[in-house]
């Protein structure tokens, strides 16, 4: 991940609703969860939701998939590895492949990622 693109997506998660959803999608894994849902659980309107989806969906932090008039969200985990890989790059004294296997484990425990 690039500089400008490690700063949309902090840039993302910056906002405590998306942030939120974002950690839901994560702990939702491969199953995801819809929209209407997340917006349940946080107790946000849907339309609020919606722009801050998006938000998340354009830095490539999550992913949807249309299922009829609903649309379901995931965790997008290769944007949370492309994160993880851009602060840990420069780890470990200059030897960065070192992190290889953290970054696998913390970016890997979303496996079945889907669409």
């Amino acid at each position: 991940m690039e500089k400008t693109s490690a700063l949309t997506a902090f840039a993302a998660l910056s906002q405590p609703v998306r942030l939120d959803a974002f950690r839901l999608l994560i702990e939702a894994g491969s199953t995801g969860r819809q929209a209407g849902e997340i917006a349940a659980i946080l107790d946000v309107r849907q339309n609020t939701l919606s722009a801050n989806l998006s938000v998340l969906l354009n830095a490539g932090l999550v992913k949807n998939r249309r299922e009829g008039r609903a649309i379901r969200y995931f965790a997008d985990t290769e944007g949370l590895r492309g994160m993880l890989d851009f602060l840990l790059k420069d780890c470990c004294g200059g030897r960065p492949e070192l992190c290889d296997p953290l970054i696998g484990d913390l970016a890997g425990g979303c496996k079945g990622d889907a669409p």
